[in-house]
């Protein structure tokens, strides 16, 4: 769903000066994200973006997060600080923290899978030798 720039109020370029085009998209439930086209006033940061689509605050990437928080926010796929600044085009994102840790997930795969069903020969052919 994207809004016009600037809709929800707050940082709004004035006309004749130079503005920036971003787009915000935060990842409100899994598989469900929320996009916002903005026009910025130059010299905008993260923190502006977030604040001119109406997104909570969010923690930076060396904070730890309190609450409903939302966990990080990145350019482009790339964490960053909510006072860095912004340039045109950018695409900031917000994501949520992870649910499971990787690690952990993959111990109780493997749990449940058993050793034999587990790694890259696991489906061998009928027959065939362990490996090939």
């Amino acid at each position: 769903m994207a809004d016009s720039p600037g809709s929800p109020g707050g940082l709004i370029a004035p006309q004749g000066a130079a503005t920036l085009q971003v787009t915000v998209v935060v990842c409100v439930a899994p598989r469900e994200t929320r996009e916002w086209a903005l026009a910025l006033p130059a010299g905008a940061t993260v923190a502006d973006a977030l604040q001119a689509c109406g997104v909570p605050a969010v923690s930076s990437p060396g904070q730890a997060s309190t609450g409903a928080a939302l966990s990080s926010v990145g350019v482009w796929g790339r964490a960053v600080a909510l006072d860095a600044r912004l340039q045109p085009l950018d695409r900031v994102e917000v994501y949520r923290p992870l649910t499971v840790d990787p690690k952990v997930a993959r111990r109780e795969r493997f749990a449940r899978q058993g050793a034999r069903a587990t790694g890259l020969f696991a489906r061998q052919r009928p027959g065939g030798k362990s490996g090939y």
